[in-house]
């Protein structure tokens, strides 16, 4: 395992982008979201492409639509228009079922709060996704054994998540997103409830992810969050994409649709096994 590395200072980046793919993960076609017949639209006539590999942090005030937007990407609601594609599948089109299998299977999710069930170890809370997506229980096993030792949790293996630090618990809920090795990561505001150090620490876990070939989207309130551990940064204001820019552009510089990524360089992290 790779120690993880402190190296927030200065944030630098490498713009060697030679193994990156140019296939979309995520493509959103003239999206719209309404939550009332008349209302103002949650999303209005959105288009992004986020490729392979890249990490992209979606920023705006509270009710500019970030969850929304995330929301939808995840398969948790459907737009009132427009196409939602992930990972190759037309999700706006899936029945129920076909989405909490499309879920199980290639999206991974972090939460605020970190969501673990309290009446289960850390262990079977990791283990639970790959139980749900019909892992057999050896190979389920061997692949939340070896998030839990990359992480540094083992020794909480048996513990349960109440007595857990907070750190130590949004440590258990990335396990938990990432033991089915999904194609996409969503985080939403992954470090809002812990204090900075802590912060900082997960904040090199989700960069140090990245730089393994993770397809990461960060929502966040927090501009240096997003300069740090993103590769592009989108910003939302009512509902439209008011800005599209690369990590380290000049203000007011728009990246091209779907543009390329920049990868980040020393200080990635932990070596989170993909």
């Amino acid at each position: 395992m790779v120690a993880l590395r402190r190296s927030l200072k200065g944030c630098h980046m490498n713009d060697d982008t030679s193994g990156s793919s140019s296939s979309a993960v995520i493509r959103l076609a003239e999206v719209t979201k309404r939550y009332s017949g008349d209302g103002q639209s949650a999303l209005s006539q959105v288009h992004l492409d986020v490729t392979a590999g890249e990490a992209l942090a979606v920023m705006g005030p509270s009710g500019s639509g970030k969850s929304t937007l995330l929301n939808l990407v995840a398969g948790l609601d459907r737009p009132t228009s427009g196409t939602v594609t992930v990972a190759g599948q037309r999700i706006d089109k899936l029945s129920e079922t076909g989405l909490a299998r499309f879920r199980r299977r290639q999206i991974g999710m972090i939460f605020q709060f970190f969501n673990l069930l309290d009446d289960l170890t850390v262990e079977d809370n990791i283990l639970l996704p790959a139980q749900l997506a019909g892992l057999r229980r050896g190979a389920a096993l061997a692949r939340a054994r070896e998030l839990l030792a990359t992480l540094r949790i083992e020794r909480h293996r048996n513990a349960y998540p109440g007595r857990l630090s907070g750190g130590e618990r949004q440590r258990v809920a990335i396990a938990r997103a990432l033991v089915n090795r999904p194609a996409l990561l969503l985080a939403d505001e992954p470090t809002g409830a812990l204090d900075t150090a802590t912060g900082e620490e997960i904040g090199e876990l989700l960069r140090g992810l990245n730089a393994a070939g993770q397809t990461l989207v960060l929502v966040t309130h927090n501009p240096d969050l997003a300069a740090c551990y993103a590769s592009r940064t989108v910003r939302l204001v009512d509902g439209r994409l008011a800005s599209d820019r690369l990590a380290g552009s000049a203000a007011g510089g728009a990246a091209a649709a779907g543009g390329a990524h920049v990868r980040f360089a020393g200080g990635t992290g932990a070596g989170v096994p993909r």
